[in-house]
Order: structure tokens, then C-alpha cells, then sequence
């Protein structure tokens, strides 16, 4: 029989895979039915749609991956298994990142304001700058995720048999020439870009609220609204990222035994990456938050017994006001 923390962390993996699909199919799902009532892709929603189809990606690769380090390790840990298991799970890692990454230079290109030619010429450019720069990232993710498959080595292990027979097994790993340089590139730097463009955005918020963006009673504006809408939801991802980063690096540098409280904690905050993020997203939009809570009234109804039906449900998401992010 498996140990306790192992079925604890199966449990907890499986039911953040639920949320994860659920919550960021949810995402996908609104944004292609306004794209096929023959509203346009906004920037915002194409780089969205790019995340969170890249979170459904990681999360059922984390599950498959171990579910099977878990279960069948023997299997697991064979040359050619681990190999495509640690590819396919560093890209989706590596391409969120440099999304979230996207998705942050987007939101300060139409909150700051600046007088600069430059950011003033990618400010006009707006939604065309965007699909270039999710393949620039997609490129960086490849090729910072692909090595992994040439930078595997066997670190031996000795295991004790009895009280004086020992045998020298091996376990595959990441090598660190291979790590270090990988993290840097599509981890570190990504982590950094995010963190300065949410600090230019609030302190662009700061002033210009201060300024320009209230009316005759001294309120908000919708445009100043959707602006610390959007650096809220930058600073939350920022939080989520800066500490499933941490506990990656913990994980990764072995610094915690496998059993240990603590190594067990690294696993649920990478676990809850995926499902958290998408959670953040969707409160940080009204249209997608509008149909969140559309959602969750219907299932409501229908544990309670009252007469709603997914058609009703597809009525109201079919005729539901659309929101969008006001632009400068």
C-alpha cells in the first residue's frame, strides 16, 4: 500500500487538475464563442487563450507524470519514459511563463502613459505586436526546453538492503550545466520582466489617477477602473509566480527529502500553479467572472432541484452583456 503523503498528494493533484481543466476551459471556451458570434480577438484575449491552453497542457502532464513516478516508477524512471516525461513537463512550464510575460507587456502598453517615440509607436501597433510576440515566446520555450532531452544523466544511488548488504542503484536527472542556464533564460528573466512592468504599471496608476481619472464626484472612471483591474490581476500572477518559482527551485535542487513536510508543500503550491492562475484571470475580467458565477448559479440550481437546464444556461452566456478592457 502507498504511503499516506503520497495518496494525500494524488488526491490533491487529481482535484487541482479538475479546477485546472475546468476553470481554464471555462477561459477558452467564452472567448471562442464571442470570437464566433464574430466579435475580434482583443490582445488581451488572444494571449489569454494562449496561457490557458498551455496550463491544460502542464496540468495533465504533472498528472501523468506523477501519477506514474508514484505508481509505476520503475517504468517511470527507464531512460526513454523520463526523458519525454521532463520535455514535455519543462515546456508548458517555460511557455506560461513567457505568456504571463506577454500578457504583462500588453496591459502596460495600454495603461502607461508615456511621450516616449518608441513605446509610443508599440502602443500604436497594439494588437499586431501581440501573435509575433507569442511565437517570439514559444521560440524561447523550445528552445530552452528541448535540451533537456540531450542533458539527462544517471546519479547513482545506494540503497541499503539489510544491515551490512548494500546495492548502488541510479535514478536519471537534469544535469545542472543544463538547469542553470534553462531557469535563467525562460524562468529568471521572465520572472523579472513580469516584476517590472507591474511596477511601472501601479506607479503609472499612482500618478495619473491622481490626475486625470476621476470625474466631477471625485469617483473612478470606467477606464481607471479597468486599469487597476488589470494591475491587480499583473501583481496577483506576479505573487503566483514568484512563489511556484521558489518552490520549483526547492524541488529541483533536492534541498528537501521526498517524504518531508516541507518537499510535500513545494508539490501542492506547483500543483495549485495552474488552477490558481486561471482563477485569478477570470476574476480579473468581468465578462469571464459574469460567467463564472453564471455558471456556478446554475449547477447551484440543479443540486437544489429547481427547473434550469444547460439550455437556459446557453441562453444566458449566448446573451450575455460583453465587457471589454478600455483602451487609451
Amino acid at each position: 500500500m502507498l504511503p499516506v503523503f503520497i495518496l494525500a498528494l494524488m488526491t490533491i493533484l487529481a482535484l487541482s487538475t479538475i479546477i485546472a481543466v475546468f476553470t481554464n476551459l471555462l477561459i477558452i471556451v467564452v472567448n471562442l464563442i464571442d470570437k464566433a458570434k464574430g466579435n475580434n480577438f482583443s490582445s488581451s484575449d488572444l494571449i489569454v487563450v494562449t496561457l490557458c491552453t498551455s496550463n491544460i497542457i502542464f496540468q495533465f502532464t504533472m498528472l501523468i507524470n506523477d501519477f506514474m513516478s508514484f505508481i509505476e516508477s520503475n517504468v517511470y524512471f527507464t531512460d526513454e519514459v523520463y526523458t519525454v516525461s521532463v520535455v514535455f513537463l519543462v515546456l508548458p512550464i517555460y511557455s506560461s511563463f513567457w505568456f504571463t510575460v506577454c500578457l504583462s507587456i500588453n496591459y502596460y502598453l495600454q495603461i502607461v502613459i508615456t511621450a516616449h517615440p518608441f513605446l509610443i509607436r508599440l502602443k500604436l501597433a497594439g494588437s499586431q505586436l501581440i501573435p509575433p510576440l507569442i511565437l517570439v515566446s514559444l521560440f524561447i520555450s523550445l528552445a530552452s526546453g528541448l535540451p533537456a532531452a540531450w542533458n539527462i544523466y544517471r546519479d547513482p544511488l545506494k540503497l541499503n538492503i539489510s544491515n551490512n548488504d548494500s546495492e548502488v542503484a541510479s535514478l536519471p536527472k537534469l544535469s545542472t550545466a543544463y538547469l542553470l542556464p534553462s531557469n535563467l533564460v525562460s524562468c529568471s528573466l521572465p520572472l523579472v520582466l513580469v516584476g517590472v512592468a507591474n511596477g511601472l504599471i501601479i506607479k503609472s496608476l499612482v500618478i495619473n489617477t491622481k490626475k486625470s481619472d476621476k470625474n466631477t464626484k471625485g469617483e473612478l472612471s470606467a477606464r481607471a477602473e479597468g486599469r487597476i483591474r488589470a494591475a491587480r490581476t499583473i501583481s496577483c500572477l506576479l505573487i503566483l509566480y514568484i512563489t511556484f518559482y521558489v518552490a520549483e527551485i526547492l524541488v529541483f535542487i533536492d534541498i528537501f527529502p521526498p517524504s518531508s513536510p516541507e518537499f510535500c508543500t513545494c508539490l501542492v503550491v506547483i500543483y495549485s500553479y495552474s488552477p490558481a492562475q486561471s482563477i485569478v484571470l477570470i476574476f480579473g475580467s468581468p465578462k469571464l467572472k459574469q460567467v463564472f458565477v453564471t455558471v456556478f448559479r446554475c449547477i447551484g440550481g440543479i443540486n437544489k432541484r429547481t427547473p434550469r437546464t444547460p439550455t437556459v444556461l446557453f441562453i444566458k452566456l449566448k446573451h450575455m452583456k460583453q465587457v471589454h478592457f478600455p483602451k487609451e
